[in-house]
């Protein structure tokens, strides 16, 4: 027999963290994970997978994650029953996670943060699409001799490139 499960999702709120009785820490979340698949709409639709995870884990999911965090959960899905408030019997499937990883920095705000996963502060640079040239490395100097940077168009000119017969595969 086999029961494992693998997901990948965000928290949908901050972790609830309780105690048993016996002092044993466990913690509550619910996972939104996107289908692959569209429906026939067109549209995307999500799945909400309630998570629960137990001892030294699930304080530490309570302490580093919230509503947002993206997480990865390995584990097993169990089905457990309880009497309700109103004397019928109430069936809950959930995944008993093994393991949850952190998959964004502690201090993430949508996968963007001023410091690395230990604290130490990122090398600040220039946002995509700057063109300022005091900002960029001056690209005349030798030292590059024979390379081409990314986004120079090697092209550029007449549009003719010198290639010697020892350079072509046939």
């Amino acid at each position: 027999m086999m029961n494992r499960v693998v997901l990948v999702g965000r928290l949908t709120k901050d972790p609830d963290l309780r105690y048993t009785p016996n002092g044993v820490p466990v913690a509550t979340f619910t996972l939104a994970v996107n289908r692959s698949f569209s429906n026939q709409q067109g549209e995307k639709e999500t799945d909400f997978i309630n998570c629960v995870v137990w001892r030294r884990p699930a304080e530490n999911v309570a302490n580093f994650l919230k509503k947002g965090s993206l997480a990865g959960v390995d584990g097993r899905i169990q089905t457990r029953n309880y009497e309700g408030q109103d004397g019928k019997r109430v069936y809950v499937t959930e995944v008993s996670a093994e393991s949850v990883q952190f998959l964004e920095p502690k201090n993430s705000s949508g996968g963007r943060s001023d410091s690395d996963q230990f604290g130490a502060p990122r090398e600040q640079k220039a946002p995509y699409g700057n063109n300022n040239q005091n900002q960029r490395p001056n690209n005349n100097n030798n030292n590059n001799q024979g390379f081409t940077r990314m986004d120079e168009d090697p092209f550029a000119g007449n549009g003719q490139i010198d290639i010697s017969d020892d350079d072509l595969p046939f």
